[in-house]
């Protein structure tokens, strides 16, 4: 017989056998607890400027694996919701996850996707395969889609490194729909208001083989030009030194870069764009 630390008996649910996925455990015993299920009542639609929104996510493969990125603005219609907002988050040892969307959904989202990776690998044994990550957080978003539909979409990107891969590839990047749907992405991608012109700029400075303090200044170039076209985006805030998040997962697992590190970058870029505020231009 099992018991909780309360001395009382286990409910029969937990000491039932069923799926290796913690989100289908709750849908079928505690469906309340799951906000990415709930939908609100016919007629209603959220209002854009009464929710905060996260904006822009980027990721890029480089040399060691992969690296993303995100900035730091919430917004609310045309307010400034959030100045801090961390977009960029550890999944498991080798994989991130970031979100574009709506806030609270989009954190919700993340801790129970986190939690999902946890239980599959205490219960199968083993960890689960980065296609499998990728399949798994699609169908979680793929639950949210009522909700999308009312304008509280999340858009998340995923991504990690795969010991699996061919060499050189490692690195590897997943972008969704609000509807689910999965797309694995080459060399660099970006979500959020201000994805045209990150993908943009990523396309000018992105060459294959770089280290990771080139991959970093291309990432905080790429949010640069964001924030400077999409008022929602948020660039380097030099004055309260709140500076983009950049994570890197290579073969030694998750790492956000440290503060002074980030920041180091971000002053440096900031005093470059005072010669030419464009960005630099395209690598030979």
């Amino acid at each position: 017989m099992t018991w909780n630390e309360d001395g009382g008996r286990l409910p029969e649910e937990f000491l039932t056998p069923g799926t290796s996925s913690f989100t289908d455990f709750l849908a079928a015993h505690r469906p309340e607890l799951l906000s990415t299920r709930r939908v609100l009542p016919d007629g209603v639609a959220a209002a854009p400027d009464r929710v905060p929104h996260g904006t822009t996510i980027l990721a890029l493969t480089f040399r060691d694996g992969v690296l993303i990125a995100g900035d730091r603005r919430a917004t609310m219609g045309n307010l400034i919701a959030q100045r801090d907002l961390e977009k960029v988050h550890p999944a498991d040892d080798h994989t991130a996850v970031a979100f574009a969307g709506t806030v609270g959904l989009a954190l919700d989202l993340v801790k129970l996707y986190q939690v999902e990776l946890t239980h599959f690998e205490k219960i199968e044994g083993v960890a689960m395969t980065l296609d499998g990550k990728a399949r798994r957080l699609a169908g979680m978003i793929r639950q949210n889609l009522g909700q999308a539909m009312q304008g509280l979409a999340v858009v998340p990107l995923l991504t990690g490194y795969d010991a699996a891969a061919p060499e050189g590839r490692e690195g590897r990047i997943f972008s969704f729909d609000v509807a689910g749907g999965l797309y694995e992405k080459t060399d660099f991608h970006a979500e959020g208001s201000g994805s045209p012109y990150a993908r943009g700029a990523l396309k000018k400075l992105f060459r294959p083989g770089m280290d990771r303090r080139e991959a970093a200044l291309a990432a905080l170039q790429a949010l640069y030009d964001a924030a400077d076209d999409d008022s929602a985006t948020g660039g380097p805030d030099l004055n309260r030194r709140i500076f983009p998040i950049v994570s890197v997962i290579t073969e030694d697992g998750f790492e956000r870069l440290p503060e002074p590190e980030t920041e180091a970058l971000s002053r440096d870029m900031v005093e470059q764009r005072g010669n030419r505020p464009d960005g630099p231009n395209a690598a030979p």
